[in-house]
């Protein structure tokens, strides 16, 4: 298992398909993009901006139940590559001892966000679907890519309303 950094949220173009990056800890470096949702993209880009929507989304409840039932995320694991699905695994500490739950990486990263909890990734994932980046491809190389991706995350984040997600 390598242990991975979230990134952020980037809009894969000319696609505009979201993707969380994450990045090796450590190692080589390298970075597994994951395709996710817009909502999802939306729940991982909340959290890292800390935004508080009026009512509590998706994540925020189950981090809610958890925190109400004493039970922790330990870490979440993107665990495999299945037919170009990645899944996830869940590890929740409980009073009666550890239970695992598989989770779409998507959801496990948008809990992992609000927590603070740890973010693996299983080696045979990385060696599939990771890759190195080349320095050029650096954005804090590049300040006119850094801020051309930052604006287009700003441009996917202004079209969101914390009030579409209330209910």
């Amino acid at each position: 298992m390598a242990e991975m950094e979230l990134v952020g949220v980037r809009v894969e173009m000319p696609s505009s398909s979201p993707i969380a990056l994450l990045r090796e800890v450590g190692g080589a470096g390298r970075v597994l993009p994951i395709f996710i949702g817009a909502p999802e993209a939306t729940a991982i880009a909340f959290a890292l901006e800390e935004v508080v929507t009026p009512r509590p989304m998706t994540h925020d409840l189950l981090q809610n139940v958890l925190d109400d039932l004493g039970v922790s995320l330990e870490k979440i694991t993107v665990t495999e590559l299945r037919e170009g699905v990645f899944i996830a695994e869940l590890e929740l500490h409980a009073h009666d001892g550890v239970h695992t739950v598989s989770s779409r990486p998507s959801d496990a990263i948008a809990l992992a966000a609000r927590t603070g909890a740890p973010i693996f990734a299983a080696e045979a994932v990385l060696d599939e679907a990771g890759y190195l980046e080349e320095p050029e491809d650096d954005p804090a190389e590049d300040p006119v890519q850094s801020e051309e991706i930052v604006e287009e995350f700003r441009d996917f984040i202004d079209s969101v309303n914390p009030e579409d997600f209330a209910t």
